[in-house]
């Protein structure tokens, strides 16, 4: 018989379901809050070095906050060897550096809900990868069936005339190389809660990578042109997000099988093209309730059953 109280509150089925839904809901609302940061600091699509400093003054400061809130909860700091570092480095450059770069760059060159949908491609990409890369993910006839519909779905974002959204490179396929860095990301994870808690890795990453777009960016003339209230609300919020979404997510993918709690991405699409819509005033095409719904299938039909 299992001892409930030996097993940690991010294995506990409902908290699962709680922690996951959250992580979700809050990264759906990143999408409209960056595109309203943007024009509440006057940061337009050419500006670059703005964008990496934006993006490095969030992920910084929620870096920040996870290591303060691990240190006050006494969670371990201790790394093992300097080859840990080594890790910890390539993670954040990988879950926040690049990762972000081309989001942010890709999301000032694309409406908002057409780049949510976009960005479920990750989730597809990261049972592929994991089959590749681990003996214990076998790819089975489900996962190829749930891969294909939800490519499928991604396709489905250029059906129609030029009116309703194509494919754009420094758009979309920004979005898709975000979308690669974030499966990699995601398969690194249980390699860096070998090395490090996974709380305070976390905050190395959020907090090394954000310094790691923020030099650059000043390097490339960035600045925050119209500082105002809007725009702090908004990088406050995003900040937030970040440092809840990232902490709860890493945590769970360090403790439960990857497909438990990627079954819940499937939400990310929706709410992130439903918000951008509201939010945004953008139009909602057929096409992506089309897309999302394939996206959010595929996703569910990888995680169904065992995983």
């Amino acid at each position: 018989m299992i001892d409930n109280k030996k097993i940690s509150i991010f294995q506990r089925p409902a908290w699962v379901v709680v922690f996951a839904l959250t992580a979700a809901i809050a990264w759906g609302w990143a999408f409209p809050l960056i595109k309203i940061g943007f024009g509440a600091f006057g940061i337009t699509a050419d500006m670059t070095g703005s964008k990496m400093l934006f993006a490095g003054i969030r992920f910084a400061a929620a870096g920040l906050i996870v290591l303060s809130v691990a240190r006050s909860n006494g969670r371990s700091f201790r790394t093992g060897k300097a080859l840990d570092w080594t890790f910890i480095l390539a993670f954040a450059l990988m879950n926040t550096t690049l990762h972000y770069f081309f989001f942010y760059v890709g999301m000032s060159h694309s409406e908002g809900s057409r780049a949510a949908i976009l960005n479920s491609l990750s989730t597809f990409l990261v049972v592929l990868l994991a089959c590749a890369c681990f003996k214990s993910d076998k790819l089975t006839s489900r996962k190829m069936l749930g891969c294909i519909v939800g490519f499928g779905g991604i396709m489905a974002l250029n059906l129609g005339g030029a009116d309703s959204g194509q494919f754009v490179w420094l758009g979309d396929g920004m979005i898709i190389l975000n979308a690669i860095c974030g499966a990699c990301s995601n398969l690194m994870t249980r390699g860096l809660s070998r090395r490090v808690d996974v709380f305070v890795g976390t905050g190395y990453s959020l907090f090394i990578g954000g310094l790691l777009l923020i030099i650059p960016g000043l390097a490339f003339g960035g600045t925050l042109p119209h500082v105002n209230m809007l725009g702090i609300v908004c990088l406050l919020l995003l900040i937030a997000i970040s440092a809840i979404g990232f902490a709860l997510y890493n945590k769970l993918l360090s403790c439960n099988p990857v497909g438990k709690v990627a079954i819940y991405n499937s939400l990310i699409p929706i709410v992130g093209a439903v918000t951008s819509c509201l939010c945004l005033g953008e139009t909602f095409h057929m096409k992506y309730a089309l897309a999302g719904g394939l996206a959010a299938l595929g996703i569910y039909i990888i995680n169904k059953g065992k995983n």
